[in-house]
């Protein structure tokens, strides 16, 4: 069984950063993609960004383009979200999320197989 387990949030100021981490257990597969997702409070879920374990491609959403980045250590199965330049719009629960092979841009949360408990991420003005 995979297991899923973020951390990093807290509260920040505009501007600042913070560093998301997902500790995953129980991967079997050599392919596989981990996105981040978030979901702020009477909005849907929605994909952040995500990276493949084949050749470590890479996505993200336009809103985060240029200020977040996606990294892992595939050989301890730690990956990260490293965000920059927070905006309070970027308050939400963010999810980390695994799925078995598949393509980073296609972020619809139904793909994904397993999820973490979620971290909560206020940046406040």
């Amino acid at each position: 069984e995979v297991q899923l387990v973020e951390s990093g949030g807290g509260l920040v100021q505009a501007g600042g950063s913070l560093r998301l981490s997902c500790a995953a257990s129980g991967i079997t597969f050599d392919e596989y993609v981990i996105g981040w997702f978030r979901q702020a409070p009477g909005k849907e879920r929605e994909g952040v960004s995500a990276i493949s374990s084949i050749g470590g491609s890479t996505y993200y959403a336009d809103s985060v383009k240029g200020r977040f980045t996606i990294s892992s250590d595939n050989a301890k199965n730690n990956f990260y979200l490293q965000m920059d330049s927070l905006k309070p719009e970027d308050t939400a629960v963010y999810y980390c999320a695994a799925r078995w092979g598949g393509i980073v841009s296609t972020m619809w949360p139904s793909f994904y197989d397993s999820w973490g408990q979620g971290t909560q991420v206020t940046v406040s003005s």
